[in-house]
């Protein structure tokens, strides 16, 4: 399923109703068993310029709160689906569109795409994760970097620091989210499941706690009809045909 943030004329900033719409879609995409993988993008020159600091919405004290509540449950139901969730950044992602990138499990951005924090150069403070995920994924010291200075850097930057796998010409950059989406889409959707809830949990476990769980969920593997059918076709040589039971 392909969600594009479809605000182009506002860089697709985030309201608390597209926060909402985005929250709706991929709780459906979660529950349909067709799905198999998640793409999230935006149209237009940007992926997303964070919180719509204009709209006549947030105007009402209790506002961001609710906001930050918000994005915190979105960013939060990403990280935690049990599908790959791909960010396919074709633009600028700031601040809150940072948040959303940081939840998804693969990064591919376009050459001339442009990822930062920002919160610091208008004296707000993150709500959408950027505190916890950011330094488990680019490091501490560079994630006080990019925070503190408000920096938008180029995607080869970011993939030096870690959290984009790929950076590729502007114009195919769905030509490789579409061929990476087909690939994790043929993979048995249970053990993709598993494998990315032991990833997201390995590193808030100490070594010996991690890989007791590891061989906890792969014994429970073993009596799936997946990993039957896996081994099947390897003997054959054929392409498997997964179910995710």
């Amino acid at each position: 399923m392909w969600l594009k943030l479809n605000r182009p004329q506002a860089l697709n900033s985030l309201t608390l109703s597209l926060v909402n719409a985005l929250t709706a879609s991929l709780k459906e995409a979660q529950r349909n068993p067709d799905v198999r993988v998640i793409v999230l993008t935006g149209e237009g020159r940007a992926f997303c310029a964070g919180a719509d600091l204009k709209d006549p919405a947030r105007s009402r004290p209790e506002s961001g709160a609710e906001f930050v509540h918000a994005i915190g449950a979105l960013t939060e139901l990403i990280e935690a689906c049990g599908k790959p969730v791909i960010a396919a950044i074709n633009g600028i992602a700031v601040a809150g569109g940072m948040e959303l990138v940081l939840a998804c499990d693969v990064v591919i951005a376009a050459e001339s795409a442009r990822l930062g924090d920002a919160h610091s150069n208008y004296a707000l403070f993150p709500g959408g994760g950027a505190t916890a995920r950011l330094p488990r994924k680019i490091g501490l010291n560079n994630a006080k970097l990019v925070m503190f200075t408000g920096d938008l850097r180029p995607a080869s930057d970011w993939k030096t620091f870690g959290l984009v796998s790929q950076v590729v010409a502007d114009d195919g950059l769905m030509e490789a989210v579409s061929a990476l989406a087909a690939k994790l889409a043929s993979k048995s959707p249970l053990v993709l499941s598993r494998m990315k809830q032991a990833l997201n949990d390995a590193l808030d476990h100490p070594l010996a706690v991690g890989l007791r769980y590891e061989r906890a969920l792969s014994n429970l593997h073993h009596f799936s009809a997946d990993r039957v059918e896996g081994l099947a076709a390897f003997k054959e040589k054929r392409a498997p045909q997964f179910t995710g039971q």
